[in-house]
């Protein structure tokens, strides 16, 4: 332990012993900022012949006594720790080192196991039903809402499971030491989102060393630690594939992900069926591409909602637009003359003064009066012509227009 690690905890131990009373809630929240404690603290956890580490557990027995939540909370980062410490010892037949570790961990199970007044607390937990959505599903995805409603009612799938009371512990033995364990590793879980990075990674350090220690696994890769093998509970495995699912999600993907394979192997050798359904289950649920395992903050499930209200799209069909369209439709009726189907008869332009320019659109090239007075120097009788033949054109327009008024459709030779 490094002599900087040394002076921070002297320092974090005498200086709480000297806080009054009304100082606490405001130490207390100071703690989590304080990063160089925190991890000197984990150096003394780590060693178990050190001689802070006594000391170290008392106080933070006094913080998780002390009723005041953020204390509570600062202890609970530590237990994946001090359960890894507790295991390893005890497996190497070291009892005598495992004391101080063994009071703390009983001390925080018999604080949790009795409310205020002192009496036996029962736990419950309501298994969610089909019936309610959740960020899961929706009743309306599965079928018919109605038919849903009344089968789920009358099966009534709502139910409330209890657990406890829990007995004191004052030892622990072989009997009751995962009993215990499982039951903290409950109460860390339901602080789980108020833990740091540091906890969370002790947290798959225990996944891992739990699951692999003493099997070829650990061979394979390498890992380092004690060569027993740990006796561990299916209950166990369930509460850490909990805390396990938490940390995918926040920031600690990488780890987290090789832990929960650790644990299913662990659960495949013990054939325990109830971590093997739950770890598979968010095997499944995992996004097919690996996030990133730096730390952007907390990552979320991507589920697919429907909206609680009603919304209508902008391109959505209404009375409205249907009235516009009609409208539009209307005007461009008026504004259009309807052809015959059976054949392309053209319309001349009709003009007032009897000049006609030419007309490219029907096929036909005209001349027009221009043309003639162009020519200035022809005799009279070619003028006399080209008005004859500008009052046959007239007349050829206005017998056409009444072809179309009459509704003939067939655009014959014209008599005029």
């Amino acid at each position: 332990m490094l002599d900087m690690d040394q002076g921070v905890v002297e320092e974090w131990l005498s200086e709480f012993k000297t806080l009054p009373e009304m100082a606490i809630p405001s130490y207390a929240a100071g703690l989590k900022d304080k990063a160089a404690l925190v991890s000197a603290l984990y150096r003394v956890i780590q060693e178990p012949q050190s001689e802070f580490l006594e000391p170290v557990c008392h106080q933070l027995f006094e913080f998780y006594r002390s009723g005041e939540v953020s204390l509570q909370r600062f202890t609970l980062q530590f237990l994946p720790e001090f359960i890894w410490s507790y295991l390893c010892i005890s497996t190497s037949r070291d009892l005598h080192s495992t004391g101080c570790i063994e009071a703390l961990l009983l001390g925080i199970y018999n604080l949790e196991i009795v409310d205020k007044d002192g009496q036996s607390k029962v736990l419950s937990f309501t298994i969610p039903s089909l019936l309610k959505s959740s960020v899961y599903h929706e009743p309306s995805t599965i079928g018919s809402l109605t038919l849903t409603e009344g089968a789920l009612a009358k099966h009534g799938l709502s139910r409330v499971v209890y657990s406890g009371p829990h007995p004191q512990r004052e030892i622990f033995t072989a009997q009751n030491r995962f009993e215990v364990l499982t039951f903290l590793l409950l109460c860390y879980n339901a602080a789980l989102s108020y833990m740091a990075s540091a906890s969370l990674q002790s947290l798959c350090h225990l996944s891992t060393g739990i699951s692999i220690c003493g099997y070829p696994r650990q061979l394979l890769r390498k890992y380092r630690g004690v060569s027993n093998r740990m006796p561990v509970s299916s209950e166990f495995l369930v509460q850490l594939i909990t805390s396990l699912y938490y940390a995918l999600y926040n920031g600690e993907w990488d780890m987290a992900s090789k832990a929960l394979d650790d644990v299913l192997y662990r659960a495949q050798l013990e054939l325990y069926p109830e971590p093997l359904l739950v770890g598979n289950a968010i095997k499944s649920s995992l996004p097919g591409g690996a996030l990133k395992s730096n730390k952007e903050g907390t990552r979320c499930i991507q589920v697919e909602m429907t909206p609680t209200s009603s919304r209508i799209s902008r391109n959505a069909v209404t009375s409205l637009s249907i009235r516009g369209h009609r409208w539009k439709r209307n005007d461009s009726s008026e504004n259009s003359i309807d052809i015959p189907d059976s054949g392309a008869l053209s319309v001349p332009e009709i003009s007032v003064t009897g000049v006609l320019g030419e007309r490219v659109g029907n096929g036909e090239t005209q001349r027009s009066r221009g043309e003639g007075e162009a020519q200035g120097g022809q005799d009279s009788g070619a003028d006399s012509r080209a008005d004859s033949k500008g009052l046959a054109e007239v007349r050829k327009q206005k017998s056409c227009r009444r072809v179309m008024e009459d509704g003939v459709n067939s655009p014959g030779r014209v008599q005029y």
